[in-house]
């Protein structure tokens, strides 16, 4: 055998014995991240993006998101009046937050042709959307945005958006990081651990 093989030889069986608890500790102290798109701004959708997002940031993940369509609305200064509209949402169920427990406890199973045209329902679902939410003691959607702010989260407006419904970057609030077209955040969320779009 010749010296350049033993050498290759042994370089290859040190290699195999150092690179993977290497490769491990380099995965160990890696920075997790996270790309979340937010798509809806109603009061119940607010709160998945910002609560992952606020969550993740606060176990030191690197976390961006890009807010686009209605989910833009999310980034506002003046979040407005968030509203929940259980009109075509199966899964929401309409407890009442007050009562006795027995009345709390009933799932109030409404059809969508009686929610349709009883005037005010949607009023009365997001009323009773945010007393639930008070009794709780859940945060509210723009201490979540905060609690995001605070974190180091990216807030990363959609231009597009931005300008398909005239807003201004005055519009927003000051701790948006840009406003970039999808394809620049593409390349963000391609980068992720975890990706999600909400």
């Amino acid at each position: 055998m010749s010296d350049a093989s033993d050498l290759d030889r042994l370089i290859n069986e040190r290699l195999d014995a150092l690179l993977p608890a290497k490769l491990a500790q380099l995965r160990e102290k890696r920075t997790p991240a996270m790309a979340i798109i937010a798509t809806k701004g109603t009061l119940d959708w607010a709160y998945p993006p910002f609560i992952l997002a606020s969550t993740a940031a606060a176990l030191g993940w690197k976390v961006s998101m890009f807010f686009t369509f209605y989910g833009l609305g999310l980034l506002r200064k003046d979040l407005g009046e968030l509203k929940v509209s259980p009109l075509g949402n199966p899964g929401m169920p309409m407890k009442m937050p007050f009562g006795p427990d027995w009345f709390k406890d009933i799932n109030w199973n409404i059809p969508n042709a009686v929610q349709a045209v009883v005037p005010g329902f949607e009023t009365m679902a997001t009323a009773l959307m945010k007393q639930t939410i008070s009794n709780k003691g859940v945060a509210g959607v723009a201490e979540l945005r905060e609690a995001c702010v605070e974190g180091g989260v990216e807030l990363i407006g959609c231009q597009m958006t931005v300008d398909l419904f005239g807003f201004g970057r005055d519009d927003f609030i000051p701790a948006v990081k840009d406003y970039v077209g999808a394809a620049s955040f593409l390349g963000i969320a391609k980068d992720a651990d975890v990706s999600l779009f909400i």
